[in-house]
C-alpha cells in the first residue's frame, strides 16, 4: 500500500485537514468501521487508515441503538465462531482498549443466553445445538422441566426445549464503539466529520471518494461500513445490493412483581429480552416492518405485540410499564439475514461490510479482524468467512441461519 501515513489528532471538521490520499478509506464509523480501522493499524502501522463518519455524535447511529447481546447460539459454523472471538475480546476488553493507561470499560455481563422453542422446533434446537458443541462452546441442553427448575417464573407449558449459553452476555453498546474508535485513533487511524456524496469509478476499482466539504479522497481500498445506508454506497459505485435499513424497537420495560435473574432471553417467535438495571431491555423484532430509515416510534406496538409475549412467558409482567422506546436501524439483509464481507460486483478493491442484520456490534470485533486480514494479506487467515462473500449474492443463493433470529 503505497501511499504515505496521516498522522492523527482529533476529528477533522473541514476539508483543509482532510487528507488528499490514504491506502485505506472506510466508510461508517460506528462499531465495525472503528473496528477494521484498529485491526489494520494494530497489524500494520505503516497504513493509513481514513474513517469517514458523517455523524460524529453518533444520535442516529446504529450501534448506541443495539441491544448490546453477544452470543455464541447460531447455526453457522461462521457466526459461532465469529461470536466466541467476540467474547473473548470483551471480556478483555478494558484492557485490551486503554489508551494512556485508562480502561475502556464496557459494563460486560457474562450472564448467559438461553433459546426456547416450541415442540416442533426441537430437531432444529438439536442441531445447533450439536453443532455449537462441535466448535467447543459450553451449551446446556435444557427440557421443559429444566427450564422451569432453573427459571420458576418461566412458563413452559408450550416449549419443547431450550439451551442454555452460561458464558454469553451483553454489554454497553455505545462503551464499546468509543473504545474501538480512540483506541483506533490512537494508533494514528484518522476519523473524519464528513460525508461520502460520491465514488470515483475507474475500470473494476473505486478510486477515491468525494466528500461533502468539497474534498476528493483517493484511497488504495475503499471499505463500505456505512450499516443501514450501505446501499446508499454501494450505489455510488452502480452496484445494487440486498441491504435495506430495517426499524426496531429497543423498548425498556418494568415488572410490578420480582422475577429471579435471568439470562438474555429469545424465542422463535422473535421475543428478546434481557436484564437491565432495575428492569429490562428488549423487544420483537419483525421483518414485516416497512424498509426505510424511519425513527417514529408507534407506541402501540409494546402494548399491541411485545407485551402479549411478554405475559405470556412470565406472569409478573401482566402488569408491566414500558417507560421507554428508543428506534434503532438493522442493516438487514434481505438474501438471508448474514453480513456480506470483501469485494463487491467485480471491484477489486471496493470492500462491503454490512449486512449484519442485527449482529453487527456483536460480530464487529471478528469482522473487523476478518477485513484487515483480507485487505493486507489478500485472504483471511483465522476465520474463513468466504462464504460470506459477494459470490452468494450475484448467484442468488442464500445462506441463512436455521431457526435464529
Amino acid at each position: 500500500m503505497p501511499s504515505p501515513d496521516v498522522p492523527n489528532s482529533t476529528d477533522v471538521p473541514n476539508s483543509t485537514d482532510v487528507p488528499s490520499s490514504t491506502d485505506v478509506l472506510v466508510v461508517g464509523g460506528g462499531a465495525v468501521g472503528a473496528a477494521v480501522a484498529y485491526y489494520l493499524r494494530l497489524a500494520d502501522p505503516s497504513v493509513s487508515v481514513t474513517v469517514v463518519e458523517r455523524d460524529p455524535t453518533y444520535e442516529r447511529a446504529s450501534t448506541p441503538r443495539a441491544s448490546g447481546g453477544v452470543r455464541r447460539l447460531f447455526s453457522l459454523p461462521e457466526n459461532i465462531e465469529l461470536s466466541k472471538y467476540s467474547i473473548d475480546v470483551f471480556a478483555g476488553f478494558a484492557d485490551l482498549m486503554a489508551v494512556d493507561g485508562v480502561p475502556a470499560e464496557i459494563g460486560w455481563k457474562r450472564n448467559g443466553y438461553i433459546f426456547i422453542v416450541p415442540p416442533e422446533s426441537t430437531d432444529m434446537l438439536r442441531a445447533n445445538h450439536d453443532t455449537q458443541l462441535s466448535l467447543g462452546c459450553d451449551v446446556r441442553w435444557l427440557t421443559p422441566d429444566e427450564v422451569k427448575d432453573r427459571f420458576p417464573s418461566m412458563y413452559v407449558g408450550d416449549l419443547g426445549a431450550a439451551v442454555l449459553s452460561p458464558d454469553d452476555g451483553w454489554l454497553d453498546p455505545h462503551a464499546v464503539l468509543m473504545g474501538y474508535r480512540n483506541k483506533a485513533r490512537s494508533l494514528g487511524a484518522r476519523f473524519v466529520a464528513d460525508e461520502v456524496v460520491g465514488l470515483d469509478v475507474a475500470g473494476h476499482a473505486v478510486t477515491g471518494a468525494r466528500l461533502a466539504s468539497g474534498t476528493t479522497v483517493t484511497a488504495s481500498h475503499v471499505v463500505n461500513a456505512a450499516g443501514a445506508w450501505a446501499a446508499d454506497i454501494c450505489a455510488m459505485a452502480g452496484v445494487d445490493v440486498p441491504i435495506t435499513p430495517l426499524k426496531r424497537y429497543e423498548h425498556y420495560f418494568e415488572a410490578q412483581e420480582p422475577i429471579e435473574p435471568l439470562p438474555y432471553l429469545k424465542d422463535t417467535q422473535r421475543l428478546a429480552f434481557r436484564p437491565e438495571g432495575t428492569g429490562y431491555s428488549g423487544g420483537v423484532p419483525t421483518l414485516d416492518q416497512p424498509r426505510g430509515v424511519d425513527f417514529f416510534v408507534d407506541r402501540r406496538y409494546f402494548e399491541d405485540v411485545v407485551w402479549p409475549a411478554l405475559a405470556h412467558r412470565f406472569p409478573q409482567f401482566e402488569r408491566t410499564k414500558c417507560l421507554s422506546t428508543l428506534p434503532g436501524l438493522y442493516d438487514q439483509n434481505d438474501l438471508d439475514g448474514n453480513v456480506v464481507i470483501g469485494p463487491v460486483a467485480g471491484y477489486g478493491n471496493f470492500h462491503l461490510l454490512a449486512g449484519f442484520s442485527g449482529h453487527g456490534l456483536m460480530h464487529a470485533p471478528g469482522c473487523g479482524r476478518a477485513m484487515a486480514e483480507l485487505l493486507l494479506t489478500g485472504g483471511y487467515e483465522t476465520i474463513d468467512l468466504t462464504r460470506f462473500g459477494w459470490q452468494r449474492i450475484a448467484d442468488g443463493t442464500p445462506l441463512p441461519e436455521r431457526g435464529i433470529i
